[in-house]
């Protein structure tokens, strides 16, 4: 690793395992000290099993075998005055903060609870409210040392595209994760026009399946097999592997570092193609 974030410090929403584990570790590895929320708790609207404290902990555990301090927090991204908290705890320890990632995310279109109208609701309220609540409980610290920085927002391929292509596929999960995932895209443009003259860059990634908890599990699996025309419409283009969380963390580390300083307001698709018309 270059070490090419010495001395600075990283939010983390959504760190206790997958994506954003992989940004906390290779983060850390790249010289920067971590402050990492998770829920690490289950939402009756998610099908599949969610975080816990104990990924949490092998989080932290991971970030520490670097080398790099990390403080990490069970936080709900839809409490505002929690998130602020946890900020103003790590950057007291750590004197500074650089870096927000809004990672925390949910994938509420799965199972039977996809046809509950709380399943439209907690898409927004974790998936773009959430994103919001994350980048403004952190804003003040990333405004106070007067430097720049970077905000990455984790978006989807559903950013673009919609979850659902057919009557069949249809769920208030589906609506509220593709409302959500292309919402963030307004909340990163609004943020990276508002934040260039403080030299604070702006952008979100957009990555097709992952090889995550989120993607990979029984109710996903059932999904697919009961309506397959929900699973030919994740298709990508490009005959590869399933992209791994290291992947999507190499787009953010590139648009954190030195790589990236020219870059503000770009909607990076990583899907494979499965967005091209």
């Amino acid at each position: 690793m270059t070490g090419q974030f010495d001395g600075k410090v990283v939010f983390i929403s959504g760190a206790a395992r997958g994506q954003g584990r992989s940004h906390a570790v290779r983060f850390a590895e790249e010289g920067a000290d971590v402050i990492a929320v998770d829920l690490c708790g289950q939402l009756d609207s998610v099908a599949y099993p969610m975080a816990t404290r104990e990924d949490l902990d092998e989080t932290v555990n991971l970030v520490e075998k670097t080398g790099r301090s990390i403080i990490a927090e069970q936080v709900d991204v839809r409490d505002f005055d929690r998130l602020r908290e946890v900020v103003g705890r790590g950057v007291a320890e750590f004197g500074r903060l650089d870096f927000v990632l809004a990672n925390a995310g949910i994938f509420p279109a799965v199972g039977p609870q996809r046809f509950d109208i709380s399943s439209f609701v907690d898409a927004i309220d974790v998936n773009l409210k959430g994103v919001y609540f994350t980048i403004e409980a952190a804003l003040p610290a990333l405004l106070s040392h007067g430097e720049g920085g970077a905000i990455v927002i984790t978006s989807s391929a559903a950013g673009f595209k919609s979850v659902s292509s057919t009557f069949d596929t249809m769920s208030h999960g589906a609506a509220g994760y593709t409302a959500a995932k292309h919402g963030v895209i307004g909340v990163m443009r609004h943020y990276a026009a508002s934040l260039a003259e403080k030299n604070i860059r702006v952008n979100s990634v957009h990555p097709g399946g992952v090889a995550t908890p989120m993607i990979i599990n029984e109710a996903m699996g059932s999904l697919v097999g009961d309506q397959p025309a929900f699973g030919e419409a994740q298709q990508p283009k490009l005959s590869m592997p399933p992209m791994e969380p290291s992947e999507v963390t190499d787009a953010i580390v590139y648009f954190c570092g030195h790589s990236g300083r020219h870059l503000t307001g770009v909607a990076l698709p990583m899907d494979g193609g499965l967005t091209l018309k």
